[in-house]
């Protein structure tokens, strides 16, 4: 009896300490999160998106974006070029909406396809959400260059996120994405995203650079740039379908 106690006893003391390194792990995701999100203002800042294509060349865009991340809402309007100026993306209840002013028309679009045709996707301009979506699945610590970070490897805990599967390297601290591989169901290494730059306002961790490069395509690349960021609160206004259709009159 008593040995069976010990290894009852045992076995509770193993299962304890897994859940304790697992709640460790997860931890660091909801870090991540509070970091980089703002759940009692909103964001605005200018975008420039350098896009390299291999076949097409390069080109620049310039997008306005504006985010409520406590209503998990965006919307992103171009600036340049001429011929997209007007175009927007606008996310409200969890449907992904596209704005043509040519023909003055919405039409639904997939978190998960490219944006505008470049190596980002549309669902990197929503708030983080990685506690919610994913599960780490190992943990170890490694550099990144100079800087001390964790290296963890994520699964999805449904198939509504664009990738799967991530390995994300992440800055010790505060607990920052530095660079991300991400991967599809089948373990092919898709896009690494970097994020080299990042500021602070308000408490707020916003990426000044963001580089997605693709794994599959090899030359293909885009960079965006972030400056003129605000967190001032925006009128209610701002995330309708009204407001994208009055400011291309």
């Amino acid at each position: 009896m008593r040995k069976l106690t010990l290894i009852i006893s045992i076995f509770m003391a193993l299962c304890l300490s897994t859940a304790s390194i697992n709640a460790d792990d997860s931890q660091i995701l909801h870090n991540i999160d509070n970091n980089t999100n703002r759940m009692d203002a909103d964001i605005s800042l200018v975008a420039t998106m350098i896009r390299e294509n291999v076949e097409e060349g390069t080109d620049k865009r310039v997008v306005r974006m504006f985010r409520r991340d406590y209503e998990d809402k965006f919307l992103m309007l171009f600036q340049e070029p001429s011929y997209k100026t007007g175009q927007g993306y606008l996310r409200v209840e969890d449907v992904l909406w596209f704005y043509d002013p040519q023909s003055r028309k919405f039409s639904i679009r997939s978190m998960k396809d490219r944006f505008d045709n470049s190596n980002a996707r549309n669902s990197d301009f929503r708030r983080s959400a990685l506690y919610e979506n994913y599960d780490v699945v190992s943990k170890e610590k490694g550099k990144l260059g100079k800087y001390p970070v964790y290296i963890l490897q994520l699964q999805a805990r449904h198939d509504e996120v664009t990738y799967p599967k991530q390995v994300l390297y992440v800055l010790q601290k505060p607990n920052l994405i530095l660079k991300a591989q991400n991967y599809s169901v089948s373990d092919q290494l898709m896009r690494t995203t970097y994020w080299p730059t990042y500021t602070k306002s308000d408490g707020l961790y916003i990426a000044t650079k963001q580089i997605f490069v693709d794994e599959v395509i090899k030359g293909n690349k885009t960079t965006f740039s972030f400056n003129k960021v605000s967190t001032v609160k925006l009128a209610e206004s701002t995330f309708t379908k009204a407001y994208v259709e009055r400011v291309n009159r």
